[in-house]
């Protein structure tokens, strides 16, 4: 069964970590976020080398966010937008902090449960899907 979920994050509060926490305190086992509008003050993000991380200065707004989420980690992508509409985007990183507001959607699963295991062949620690009967 799918339950949906939406809630609101404000001034001061780190994205990444907020949203963890919401993940935690629910404790939802397998989850996906849905979408995501506001803005933020600062964006930390990972860029597709998989080394460099870029921290952008805000105002900037929040044009997509999706991911996975297991009661660990969440594995968010994020692409923003600066003041005169230049987009850039990666894997969201702690420290990307809203500004006014975020408002997130999200749904979970009841049917399965996410975690994450090290894949010796990527070399990362990547999403396991258990279904539960």
């Amino acid at each position: 069964m799918i339950t949906p979920h939406a809630f609101r994050l404000t001034q001061g509060t780190d994205l990444k970590e907020s949203i963890l926490q919401y993940i935690q305190k629910n404790q939802i086992q397998a989850g996906s976020l849905l979408s995501c509008v506001g803005c933020l003050k600062k964006a930390v993000i990972r860029l597709a080398d998989e080394s460099k991380t870029i921290e952008l200065a805000g105002p900037l707004e929040i044009l997509t966010l999706s991911g996975t989420l297991t009661p660990s980690h969440v594995h968010l992508h994020i692409s923003v937008a600066d003041v005169k509409g230049k987009v850039i985007g990666g894997h969201l990183v702690e420290g990307s902090i809203v500004s006014y507001t975020a408002e997130i959607c999200l749904a979970s699963f009841s049917n399965l449960v996410f975690s994450r295991a090290f894949d010796t062949e990527t070399q990362f620690e990547e999403l396991t899907i258990k279904l539960v009967e």
